[in-house]
């Protein structure tokens, strides 16, 4: 319970100064290689080409605050009025950006090229960078739940270690417990440091029931699964967990402030 008190209070503490939902103001540029950005630090692998239709970004320490952001969902637009759209594209996080403290998010080559108008996609790759104004959004899974992945590296009859997809609202999951169905013991998952990586080395060999601890803003509650993981579960299979996260930072001063009017 202390490290979620920790961590509690440094999301609070980070969120206290600017909410998520501020506009945020910055340079971007792109990566060539879209796969970079897919097998980067969250740990998505193959399957980050299909979030958002490809349109992935790398974000700086701040913003992957070592891996909890993993998954968060962004808007974005460039201010070049001549080249750029003014809905500019949505971005999902997938990596982490050590590389230029110039750029708060550096984008797949789909994701840039989403930012120009109709008939300037050519031209934008002509840019280096580009000024942009951004903020976090709600990630929308309409017609998916939340769902786990089991890793590779599990190995029964103990070791498991999973990746939360379609994690939907504006949420950090801050805490994973397993319940077994059949008996009352909580088992207390940790996060791999720097990644979107789940794991425990005393995985109850029983169907499990997953509860997650999800802060929004200010606002913390807990989450439990409607679906069981089965006791016969094996790496590389992905569980369907039945519910979705749709809660969204509100309430703060700082929110108010700067959330008003629109995009």
């Amino acid at each position: 319970m202390g490290l979620f008190l920790c961590l509690l209070l440094f999301f609070l503490a980070s969120s206290a100064s600017a909410c998520d939902r501020c506009l945020h103001h910055s340079k971007t540029a792109y990566i060539s290689n879209d796969s970079t950005l897919s097998s980067g630090a969250c740990g998505y692998g193959s399957l980050a080409l299909g979030f958002l239709d490809g349109h992935l970004a790398a974000g700086v320490p701040s913003l992957y605050k070592e891996g909890v952001r993993c998954g968060a969902c962004y808007q974005m637009r460039c201010k070049d009025k001549k080249l750029c759209s003014t809905s500019g594209t949505k971005l999902i996080l997938t990596d982490l950006n050590l590389h230029t403290n110039r750029t708060d998010l550096v984008l797949s080559k789909k994701a840039f090229s989403a930012l120009a108008q109709k008939g300037q996609h050519y031209n934008i790759f002509k840019r280096t960078t580009l000024d942009v104004e951004y903020k976090r959004i709600p990630c929308e899974y309409k017609k998916q739940n939340l769902s786990v992945r089991i890793e590779e590296s599990s190995q029964k009859p103990h070791h498991m270690a999973v990746k939360f997809l379609y994690q939907g609202g504006q949420t950090d999951i801050l805490l994973v417990h397993l319940r077994p169905v059949d008996w009352g013991s909580t088992f207390f998952m940790s996060r791999r440091h720097g990644t979107a990586v789940w794991e425990i080395d005393t995985a109850p060999e029983a169907a499990v029931v997953f509860q997650l601890r999800v802060i929004s803003g200010f606002d913390g509650m807990w989450v439990t699964a409607e679906r069981v993981v089965p006791a016969d579960w094996k790496p590389g299979m992905i569980y369907d967990l039945g519910v979705q996260m749709d809660a969204i930072a509100k309430g703060q001063e700082s929110c108010r402030k700067c959330d008003e009017g629109h995009w």
